[in-house]
């Protein structure tokens, strides 16, 4: 066993056993390179990732590969989900160079970290030439390869503002831009099968939430089609486990059919929320659906007994990607037994398979409800029926060997799902969906925070590594949800430690963005600023939203200041091309129109917030309490002849208190 064998990292640990002399990113590994003169490789992955495995088995496995690599460099394996920083650094080094980013990342740095080669996956062949002819290189033309590692160390360093052009500048937010930005991301939707026009599909959560909020400022009923036809299609596509609940990462083709089988605690989190805004606008009943069934796979298969969730699921299992998952036709027989007639009609189900090598994977274009009719199975018992074959399948496939899981807690995406917990409480009102955010609140709050500082990754009992830029921002964004679903006013005294302690430590004052690390941290070749939205906002626009929703409710204005300074910067790419900063833009549907400020006051306080929030009104702020309170909203505020009250306010200017929800959403509606 190699060093990986000490480490806590799953995706570390799988390849303790590899010939490789593998080392974690580290001072040991760095001063070795530097003693030795050595060039290093970076080689970064992640657990769940299908190509990582396979590039392991071809390469990383055997002896004759192993052996030059350790002649040759100083080799590190780094999990990318438990150092993104070093991954940030070099990914964005790679696609400096012009190769298109992903993983395995593998990348060729001098002996002061300095990057000048990097590559993806590379089958075997092609992997001993390459580390031979960089081992020339390093050797026979070293200043060659020292100049241009310069090159890519100065894009690396450049400034963020310098690089985009993001100047200090005073924008009145207006819902004109905010159709210039729709109109913009409307020439790349897929209107006939929903999401963005490529393949693969990823489902970009953000992307949904801007389109929900244009569409309650707009009502242009283009975007929420749109929200609804990729809301639909996802649900119901093979993207979603329709026997276990829960989304995989991504679709490799256009219909949401065939996933990348890995599941993540990241999509499934901001789905949630997502859902949850959309069943509070359309009421579909499919939402709801995936809402429970997620909740309760995540509950199942991704708590640990600590109370925290785990990262992953793997893509393989027995060594076949998505094998847990599909179906042969005489599997679906053996485990239906006599539903399997109608069920073969519903999901287009054969013995060459609807996939391929004979296998079926299950995947529906319209609810369950109108499929049934179109294939001529629909009877007045069906939804029991189906329900009782899903849980044949279900019972089926727990002796199936389950795919591998990442069992890490990070911060950030349990951050991200106490928010989807929230949201959800908030649209369905379960009960026992509050508890589960609460709990996992408590967590984070127990077990990876020390003071005001967080830590981002808990296994075996410990919390380690310094907390990130996104640390910071999910857990504040959860903590804050927290509040609106309880009024436990220590939830929002924590989000406001945790983001004085982001202003000092991580806060660029001259270029108005967070830097990705804190001040504490390990200092790296780059400090990076993350500011472009992908399949996981960016921490910086989650940090704007942050600072908005705190200024608002604690009535600071250092914060609001803060918060628009950093999108009136953005502005600038939000009108470029909005589809990579679409939770940016979501925060400038906020800023275009004046943001609700909601107190509610008196002993049914909790039960008429849980009345009013099942409503969608996306720009408010709801502050509460049952007796009284010194918040700036809730000071002198009462109850109104024993009855609670709700205040309806914008900008701190208060309309005469009401006793009803529907009276309270008549002066919403009113502004």
């Amino acid at each position: 066993m190699n060093r990986l064998s000490q480490e806590t990292s799953p995706y570390l640990l799988q390849h303790a056993n590899n010939p490789v002399d593998w080392y974690p990113w580290g001072e040991e590994a760095l001063a070795r390179a530097r003693k030795e003169n050595k060039p290093i490789l970076v080689s970064i992955g992640y657990s769940a990732c299908h190509w990582c495995h396979v590039m392991e088995r071809e390469c990383f496995e055997k002896e004759p590969i192993a052996e030059i690599m350790n002649a040759y460099f100083v080799c590190i394996k780094v999990d990318r989900e438990e150092r993104p920083d070093v991954d940030a650094v070099y990914m964005d080094a790679v696609q400096a160079m012009g190769v298109r980013g992903g993983w395995p990342l593998n990348v060729f740095l001098l002996p002061d970290t300095k990057p000048f080669y990097g590559v993806t996956y590379l089958p075997p062949q092609n992997w001993v030439q390459l580390l031979k002819s960089i081992n020339q290189a390093f050797h026979n033309h070293y200043d060659e390869l020292a100049s241009s590692a310069e090159g890519f160390v100065q894009n690396m360093v450049a400034s963020e503002t310098q690089k985009y052009g993001l100047v200090n500048a005073t924008v009145q937010f207006n819902t004109h831009d905010l159709d210039l930005m729709f109109e913009q991301i409307q020439r790349h939707f897929d209107t006939k099968k929903g999401g963005m026009d490529r393949a693969p599909k990823f489902m970009m959560p953000s992307i949904y939430k801007f389109l929900l909020r244009y569409f309650d400022i707009s009502q242009n009923p283009e975007a929420l089609a749109q929200a609804e036809l990729s809301l639909d299609r996802i649900a119901l596509g093979g993207i979603y486990d329709h026997v276990g609940g829960g989304w995989a990462r991504y679709s490799v083709d256009e219909d949401w059919f065939i996933p990348h089988f890995e599941k993540m605690l990241y999509d499934n989190a901001q789905l949630l929320s997502v859902y949850a805004e959309a069943y509070s606008l359309t009421q579909k009943p499919l939402y709801a659906d995936r809402i429970e069934r997620t909740i309760q796979w995540l509950s199942r298969e991704m708590r640990s007994s600590e109370g925290g969730f785990f990262s992953a699921l793997d893509a393989d299992s027995e060594g076949i990607e998505g094998k847990f998952y599909i179906w042969t036709e005489q599997e679906l027989k053996e485990a239906l037994g006599e539903d399997f007639a109608w069920f073969s009609k519903l999901y287009n189900i054969s013995a060459q398979g609807n996939w391929e090598h004979g296998y079926n994977h299950l995947h529906l274009t319209e609810p369950i409800e109108y499929a049934a009719r179109t294939a001529g199975i629909w009877q007045d018992d069906f939804l029991s029926l189906y329900e009782n074959a899903l849980g044949k399948l279900a019972v089926k496939r727990r002796n199936r060997i389950r795919p591998g899981l990442d069992d890490k807690i990070l911060a950030s995406w349990n951050g991200l799902l106490i928010k989807g917990l929230t949201d959800c409480y908030r649209a369905l009102g379960h009960e026992e969906i509050r508890e589960l955010a609460v709990a996992t609140g408590g967590f984070l709050a127990e077990k990876m925070t020390s003071g005001s500082r967080l830590n981002h990754s808990f296994k075996n009992g410990t919390a380690t590594i310094t907390g990130f830029l996104e640390d910071y921002a999910a857990v504040i964004e959860g903590y804050l949800g927290l509040y609106q679903i309880t009024f436990e006013e220590n939830w929002l005294e924590q989000a406001r430690q945790l983001a004085d302690y982001t202003l000092s430590n991580f806060f660029d004052q001259s270029e108005g963005f967070f830097h990705f690390t804190d001040a504490y941290g390990e200092a790296l070749i780059a400090r990076k600023k993350e500011l472009f939205d992908n399949v996981i906002p960016s921490s910086n626009s989650i940090m704007a939203h942050n600072l908005y929703t705190l200024g608002k409710m604690l009535d600071r204005d250092d914060y609001l200041e803060v918060a628009d300074n950093m999108l009136s910067r953005m502005t600038k790419l939000l009108l470029a091309d909005v589809q990579w900063v679409t939770n940016w833009a979501a925060l400038y549907c906020l800023r275009a129109v004046p943001t609700a400020e909601i107190a509610i006051v008196g002993g049914e306080a909790d039960a008429m917030r849980k009345d009013f929030d099942r409503f969608f009104v996306p720009n408010k702020i709801v502050m509460g309490t049952s007796t009284s309170s010194t918040l700036p909203l809730l000071m002198n505020r009462t109850d109104i002849n024993a009855k609670t009250a709700i205040y309806v306010c914008y900008d701190k200017t208060c309309q005469l208190p009401v006793t009803k929800v529907e009276e309270a959403l008549d002066q919403l509606a009113g502004v």
